[in-house]
């Protein structure tokens, strides 16, 4: 049986190394579901719809990658949209221990799901949203690190031309 994979984030904003995961998971996946996480309170640059809008946008041409907000657990949201299957990228030795912490309660919380690690690209290892955010913030280019369309909307947050 194929099944749904569900790929969560707060996305805020995407990066290329998200979308490089997205592409490589819709290969392995019928259906890809990128999860995009409300929670009032975290502070975030996009609301939960603009990074929907956004991620929405770049995948227009692909029919089996959904996009829908999510809050609350992710083992209640992954069960109500029957993907039993979550991808988490690994970027560095530091994000495993959280993300196999997270993986370990998924686990617990709901025995049918499971996580699928991946590692992103060797060119996008070192990204993240936050490190996205301040370079641009400072003034920096980051035409190679995200969309088109997070950098057009990168210069309408920052009212940069």
């Amino acid at each position: 049986m194929e099944k749904k994979a569900i790929y969560p984030g707060s996305f805020d904003p995407i990066t290329n190394g998200h979308v490089d995961i997205i592409l490589r998971g819709e290969k392995l996946f019928p259906q890809v579901l990128i999860a995009v996480l409300e929670n009032p309170k975290k502070e975030t640059l996009f609301s939960a719809d603009e990074r929907i809008e956004i991620i929405r946008d770049i995948f227009k041409d692909h029919p089996n990658i959904e996009v829908k907000a999510f809050h609350g657990l992710l083992v209640d949201f992954a069960q109500k949209n029957e993907a039993p299957i979550v991808i988490r990228g690994l970027r560095a030795v530091s994000d495993f221990e959280f993300e196999f912490q997270m993986a370990l309660m998924n686990k617990k919380l709901n025995p049918a799901i499971e996580t699928f690690f991946m590692m992103p690209s060797a060119k996008y290892a070192f990204l993240s949203s936050s490190l996205v955010k301040e370079v641009f913030g400072l003034g920096g280019c980051v035409s190679d690190l995200v969309p088109s369309i997070v950098e057009k909307r990168l210069h309408e947050k920052f009212r940069r031309d």
